[in-house]
């Protein structure tokens, strides 16, 4: 029986000039090994740390939960680097077993949650699956029906509604692959959220509305989609104004690291601003480890680019694989991914 996290703690667990294709370390630049660029290298290292090659867990008060997001992202990289699609396979697989993906999305009565619902749906899509019939299982009906009149898709639970613009946009992103597309009242609502410096903020209508890097960028990809040009670049202007001069993103406490600057880095090249994605990829090759660092951390990309922590290291180097390859949600595939995990070996 798998236990599920409460909706908090789902919450945070759900909430990625060009260089030389080298790795670093401060002394010296060691080549890759042959057909093995940074994102495969990255994406070779994510791919070892699963669990018995198919999911992460997270550890509270000493006991292991799923953390089918985490899984998710490591499907996302994948697919985006190339590689490991024997490894995406399993993690898929493994997600989309019925008690863990009920523990994930909610049993579609009493409890359904827009978020995992939709980065399900989108990373069976990613990997050509057919997500209205997941272990019997329509993700998309079930989507469709948590939009609310207004257009905003929220959480059904007894624990409350806690779907913010991650959950909308990845709903918009799994919604526009389908037959039937995104409905426009739900990009509208996304557009309307967008705060006066052009940016979009993690939660709607708070007293003061604060844009934030990670909802940002997520938002621009889903209005991208959604066919909404104007309200994805005032996202994109206000991501480019917020960028730091050593090319990286800050999350909602100041901090430049891996994770923001991923997804930052996956609008910027989709919304057609090579030189601030070149150099958001440019933060993202400085946190790569390199031949400098014990093997079993090498490919890996750093959180913060402090004292490299594996805790941390799984979930920035998801993200950042993302924002080096520059692929977006929107067309992501695994479809010519090949299998194995790419090891970067050194001298």
């Amino acid at each position: 029986m798998v236990v599920r996290l409460s909706r908090h703690r789902l919450l945070a667990l759900f909430c990625g000039v060009l260089v030389a294709l080298t790795l670093a370390t401060p002394a010296t630049a060691v080549p890759a090994h042959p057909g093995v660029d940074r994102a495969g290298a990255a994406a070779g290292w994510l791919a070892r740390q699963l669990v018995d090659g198919e999911r992460f867990e997270v550890v509270f008060d000493g006991v292991a939960y799923p953390d089918q997001g985490l899984t998710l992202d490591a499907v996302f990289a994948f697919a985006a680097a190339g590689v490991a699609d024997d490894f995406g396979t399993r993690a898929l697989a493994w997600v989309t077993r019925p008690d863990v993906r009920d523990g994930y999305v909610g049993d579609g009565g009493t409890e359904a949650y827009v978020g995992a619902t939709a980065k399900l749906a989108l990373a069976v899509q990613v990997r050509g699956g057919d997500p209205t019939d997941v272990g019997g299982v329509d993700l998309i009906a079930r989507l469709r029906g948590l939009e609310s009149s207004s257009g905003r898709f929220t959480d059904r639970s007894a624990y409350g509604n806690y779907s913010n613009a991650f959950s909308q946009s990845f709903a918009i992103l799994a919604l526009d692959r389908t037959a039937q597309g995104a409905p426009g009242t739900a990009a509208t609502w996304l557009a309307g959220t967008r705060c006066p410096d052009g940016g979009y903020p993690l939660l709607p209508a708070q007293p003061v509305c604060t844009s934030d890097v990670d909802a940002t960028a997520l938002a621009v990809q889903a209005l991208q989609a959604a066919g909404r040009p104007a309200a994805a670049a005032a996202g994109l202007r206000w991501l480019v104004s917020v960028q730091g001069a050593n090319g990286s993103f800050a999350d909602s406490s100041g901090v430049p690291n891996a994770n923001s600057t991923g997804l930052a880095a996956q609008a910027l090249r989709t919304g057609h601003r090579p030189l601030a994605w070149a150099r958001a990829r440019a933060f993202l090759v400085g946190l790569q480890v390199g031949c400098g660092a014990a093997p079993a951390d090498r490919g890996a990309v750093d959180f913060d680019d402090g004292t490299f922590d594996p805790a941390t290291a799984t979930r920035a180097t998801g993200q950042a694989v993302l924002g080096l390859t520059g692929d977006g949600y929107a067309t992501l595939s695994a479809a010519t991914a090949g299998s194995g995990a790419p090891v970067l070996t050194c001298p």
